[in-house]
């Protein structure tokens, strides 16, 4: 049974790669941090873009996407 009552504890490694002065963000540290980072800020990207561009069709009277 590996499951998580006998799963050896990584607390350390974890604390180590999170208190290392590298200059790096603690959002952007870790091995996964890209692939959750990036799609992030193009959702976000993408939305900020979308409401711009409804907001510049409302102020010509135009309520709709196309």
């Amino acid at each position: 049974m590996a499951g998580l009552v006998y799963r050896q504890n990584n607390v350390i490694e974890w604390q180590r790669l999170h208190q290392r002065h590298d200059g790096v963000r603690t959002w952007a540290k870790g091995p996964r941090a890209k692939a959750m980072i990036y799609p992030y800020f193009l959702i976000l990207g993408l939305g900020f873009a979308g409401s711009m561009y409804g907001m510049g069709r409302a102020i010509f009277g135009k309520k709709t996407w196309w």
